[in-house]
C-alpha cells in the first residue's frame, strides 16, 4: 500500500468547535455545514462538500468508530433536543 504525505497548517490542526450541523444535498453532492451556535447567533465555521459515495464511506467510518468508542467507554446517551426551536435566516442590514 502506498503512503500519502498529508500536510496540515496550524489553524486547521487546532480545529474548530461545532455544536450543530446542517446537511443539504443534490444529485451530485452533499454539503455539511458545521456551526457553533449560541442563540441568538451562530457562525458556520466549516463547510465540507463531498460526493454521495464518499459520504456513505464517511457514515460507515463514523458508525464503526462510534461502536468501538462505546465498546471501550460505554454507551453515549443522546442529548435532549432543545426546548425551543430556532431557524436560520440571512443577515439583513
Amino acid at each position: 500500500m502506498n503512503q500519502i504525505q498529508v500536510k496540515m497548517d496550524d489553524a486547521t490542526l487546532r480545529g474548530v468547535y461545532a455544536n450543530m450541523m446542517q446537511v443539504a444535498h443534490n444529485r451530485e453532492e452533499f454539503v455539511l455545514d458545521f456551526m457553533n451556535v449560541l442563540p441568538p447567533t451562530g457562525v458556520v465555521n466549516a463547510r465540507v462538500i463531498v460526493s454521495p459515495g464518499h459520504l456513505k464511506r464517511i457514515a460507515q467510518a463514523l458508525a464503526d468508530n462510534l461502536k468501538r468508542y462505546e465498546e471501550s467507554f460505554g454507551e453515549i446517551k443522546l442529548a435532549e433536543a432543545p426546548a425551543e426551536s430556532f431557524g436560520f435566516a440571512p443577515k439583513t442590514n
